[in-house]
């Protein structure tokens, strides 16, 4: 069981496996979980919230509810993709993160506020074949580096929200599937040179650690790097 006081009112909910908590901002209140729980906390800056409703409503301030061990499948399952993110160590974990952060935000705003916010409708056409060019350029130049989801959206001066849904309806891809991809084009053409290191490429092309290298590597070519190597 668990349950929050705030001021006279109290609320409690059994203790439930893929349920969710949520404590908004400035309600400072008694918080008690009885017994033994296992729990992932995202701590989500009000400004990145503010944003998310400028971005995609009429900007008003969000009034957040107070939530105990509530359900909600999509916000849980987010949250356990960015469990598995932070515990990766992938060179392009944060990118990832990024977005599913952007996820967060428009749950909470979309089934966890007090008031309904409007969603305003995104670009209905993908990027155009020149900016396309230009963020794919970007993400080609920059494979060793921690991209940001915010930096690729100003280079075509568009919303994080907004790029993603363009750059799909351009591609076909997400920026992070996008970038995996090249990635890892780019590193089956490493491993042909016999006196780099698995490490090494995996280095080369933004990862932080081998077995966090292998792990996509396979799930993209269905083999790991070193199975890869062996066939050619």
């Amino acid at each position: 069981m668990a349950s929050v006081k705030i001021g006279r009112e109290t609320t409690s909910a059994p203790a439930a496996a893929g349920t969710i908590t949520l404590a908004p901002r400035g309600h400072a209140g008694f918080w008690r979980a009885d017994g033994v729980v296992e729990v992932s906390n995202v701590f989500l800056g009000h400004k990145r919230l503010l944003a998310c409703a400028d971005q995609i409503g009429n900007g008003r301030e969000p009034e957040l509810l107070d939530r105990v061990n509530f359900g909600d499948p999509k916000l849980f399952a987010i949250m356990a993709l960015i469990n598995d993110e932070v515990s990766s160590g992938d060179g392009i974990a944060y990118l990832f993160i990024e977005q599913l952060l952007d996820l967060v935000c428009l749950q909470l705003l979309r089934a966890h506020s007090a008031t309904a916010i409007p969603m305003a409708p995104g670009p209905r056409r993908g990027l155009s074949e020149r900016q396309v060019k230009r963020v794919t350029a970007y993400m080609r130049e920059n494979f060793a580096e921690d991209i940001q989801l915010q930096e690729l959206a100003d280079l075509v001066n568009l919303s994080r929200f907004h790029f993603c849904r363009a750059f799909r309806l351009a591609t076909g891809q997400t920026p992070y599937g996008w970038l995996t991809r090249q990635r890892i084009a780019h590193a089956k053409e490493l491993l042909k040179n016999p006196t780099l290191r698995i490490i090494d490429v995996a280095v080369i092309v933004g990862y932080e650690t081998q077995s966090s290298f292998a792990a996509i590597f396979r799930k993209v070519v269905g083999l790991t790097p070193s199975e890869f190597r062996r066939r050619l």
